[in-house]
């Protein structure tokens, strides 16, 4: 379910199946910024990103399981086509790492903790200089 999620709703747009795979009740702990933490949030989050990056692409590295929770390392990669977190498309590229974990209850995703290098896709952008 956490994998299909990845690759198919994330890489792919499939909206109908994220939908099937996330609970009404879903929280996402650690919301990005500008988002809310319920499901229509993710979702929006995930529609805003599949339309600034248009090649958004996850890479699932590893993944493990640990009773209900599904953690997950993977890399993203994107090229930056249309406005997101309020900066203009830049046409630049950035790949970030990604921690994520996943409580699956029911056979849904009900639960969301995550850690994604923001400051490392801000600096491919341009819009952040670190030195």
């Amino acid at each position: 379910m956490v994998r299909r999620n990845t690759e198919e709703v994330q890489g792919g747009g499939d909206w109908a199946l994220f939908d099937a795979l996330f609970a009404d009740d879903f929280v996402d702990h650690t919301p990005q910024p500008g988002s809310g933490s319920d499901k229509a949030a993710v979702l929006g989050l995930y529609q805003n990103l599949r339309s600034a990056f248009p090649d958004f692409t996850p890479d699932i590295r590893w993944q493990t399981l640990s009773g209900d929770l599904v953690t997950t390392f993977k890399i993203y990669r994107g090229t930056h086509r249309g406005p997101f977190l309020g900066i203009a498309p830049t046409g630049l590229s950035f790949e970030i790492e990604t921690v994520d974990v996943m409580r699956v209850v029911d056979g849904r995703i009900t639960e969301h903790w995550g850690v994604a290098n923001l400051l490392k896709m801000l600096t491919q952008l341009g819009v952040v200089s670190l030195g």
